[in-house]
C-alpha cells in the first residue's frame, strides 16, 4: 500500500481542512449547547457540491473514490461531528446502497436529487429491540394484492431521520431471521410516516436524531431495493462504508483533541513555565499522537482496499474499533492537559469527549467489532 496521497487527494484535503476551519468550526461549540442543527453547514454542504462527492457522476456527482471521500469525513469530524453524520449517513450508508443495488429507475428518482442535496437520506435498520441484532428486527412489510407493500414498525436512534427526504428502510417481507428482512426507500412524506426528534443526547447534540415511526405506510413495488429477502445483506454492506466513516471521524476528533492540546499545552503557564514543558503533559500529547496516527493508517488502509476492489470488511471492522477507541482517549487526554477548563464548554475538549464516546456505540459496538474480527479470522461464528 502507497501511503503518500496524491497531489489530486493533497487538493482536495487542503479544501476540506479549509472548508472546516471556516465553516464548522466557528458554530461548533454554540451549536452543542443549543441542540441547534446545523443549518448554515448543510447549506454550504450544498453549495460546495460535498453531499453528492461519491455519488456516480452521471447522476451529477462527483464519483470521487473511498479515499476523497474518508479524508472529506475525516476534516468534517475535526470540524464539527455533527456535520460529518449528516454527510456519512447520506452518502456511505443510503446514496451508497441505492448506487449499487438500485434498478435505472431507481437511481435516477434519488441519486440526482441527493446529489445536490435536495434530498438527504436516512438508514432505518435500528429498532428500540434490535440494535446488534438486526436479524431480529420486527418492522413488518406485507404486500398488498396490487403488488404495494404496506411497512408497520418503529425505528430508533436515525440520524437525519426529520430532516431526510428518502428512508432506506429494512423490514421484515417473510418468515425470521435475515432472510426475511427486505429493504424499501421510502419517500418521507409518504401518509402513515413520521419522524420524532430525540432530544437530550450526551453529545452529537446538534446532530438531527429520531425515531421514525410507520403507520401502515404504502408503497409501491418500486421501492423494494434489490429482492425480497436482500435486506439484510443490502444493511451489513452499507455498514462497512459507515464503519469507515466511522473511522474517518473519529480520526478528526482525535486530531482537533490533539490540535487543541498543543495549543493550550504552549499558551497555559504553570510553575512558571508553559505546561508544555512538564513530561507527563508530554506524554499526553505524545500518548495520543501515536494513537492518532494508527487510527489514520488503519483508516485509510481500509479505504485503499475499497478504492482496489478488494474486500474490506475486515480492515473496516479493525479500523473503527481502533479509531473510535482511540479517539476517546484523545479527547479524555484533552480534557486532563486542559484541567478544570477542559469541564466548561467555553473550550472544544468536553465537546469533543462526549461526541468520540457515541463512536464506540453505533454502526456496530466495539464489542460486535470484536466479534466480526474474531470471526473473520476464525472461521467460527460467535453470534
Amino acid at each position: 500500500m502507497d501511503l503518500r496521497l496524491s497531489d489530486e487527494h493533497r487538493a482536495l484535503r487542503s479544501a476540506f481542512h479549509e472548508f472546516a476551519d471556516a465553516v464548522l468550526r466557528p458554530d461548533a461549540i454554540r451549536n452543542d449547547r443549543e441542540e441547534r442543527f446545523p443549518a448554515e453547514a448543510l447549506a454550504a454542504l450544498r453549495t460546495n457540491g460535498y453531499l453528492g462527492l461519491t455519488i456516480p457522476t452521471q447522476f451529477g456527482g462527483s464519483g470521487a473514490d473511498p479515499l476523497s471521500y474518508l479524508l472529506l469525513i475525516e476534516e468534517l469530524g475535526r470540524g464539527d461531528a455533527n456535520v460529518r453524520s449528516i454527510v456519512s449517513v447520506h452518502l456511505g450508508l443510503v446514496a451508497g446502497a441505492i448506487a449499487r443495488h438500485g434498478t435505472a429507475a431507481q437511481q435516477q428518482q434519488w441519486l440526482p436529487k441527493m446529489a445536490t442535496g435536495e434530498v438527504l437520506g436516512c438508514f432505518g435498520l435500528t429498532e428500540p429491540d434490535h440494535g446488534s441484532d438486526p436479524a431480529g428486527l420486527t418492522s413488518r412489510a406485507v404486500r398488498q394484492p396490487d403488488g404495494s407493500y404496506r411497512i408497520t414498525g418503529r425505528k430508533i436512534f436515525i440520524t437525519n431521520g426529520s430532516v431526510a427526504g428518502v428512508a432506506l428502510v429494512m423490514a421484515r417481507t417473510g418468515g425470521p431471521g435475515g432472510s426475511g428482512v427486505s429493504a424499501f426507500l421510502v419517500p418521507t412524506d409518504a401518509a402513515g410516516f413520521a419522524a420524532r426528534p430525540i432530544h437530550g443526547k450526551l453529545g452529537l447534540r446538534s446532530c438531527d436524531t429520531a425515531e421514525l415511526v410507520l403507520e401502515a405506510v404504502s408503497v409501491g413495488p418500486e421501492a423494494l431495493l434489490g429482492d425480497e429477502g436482500d435486506g439484510l445483506r443490502i444493511a451489513l454492506r452499507a455498514l462497512d462504508d459507515g464503519r469507515m466513516s466511522i473511522a474517518a471521524s473519529s480520526v478528526g476528533i482525535a486530531q482537533a483533541a490533539l490540535d487543541a492540546m498543543v495549543d493550550y499545552a504552549g499558551s497555559r503557564t504553570q510553575f512558571g513555565k508553559p505546561i508544555a514543558g512538564h513530561q507527563l503533559v508530554q506524554e499526553l500529547i505524545a500518548d495520543t499522537a501515536v494513537d492518532l496516527d494508527a487510527a489514520r493508517l488503519l483508516t485509510w488502509q481500509a479505504a485503499d482496499l475499497a478504492g482496489r476492489g478488494e474486500p474490506y470488511t475486515l480492515a473496516a471492522s479493525k479500523a473503527k474499533l481502533f479509531a473510535t477507541e482511540a479517539a476517546i482517549r484523545a479527547a479524555d487526554n484533552c480534557v486532563q492537559v486542559h484541567g478544570g477548563y477542559g469541564y466548561v464548554d467555553e473550550y472544544i475538549a468536553g465537546k469533543l469527549l462526549r461526541d468520540a464516546r457515541v463512536a464506540t456505540l453505533y454502526e456496530g459496538t466495539s464489542q460486535i467489532q470484536k466479534l466480526l474480527i474474531g470471526r473473520a479470522l476464525t472461521g467460527v461464528s460467535a453470534f
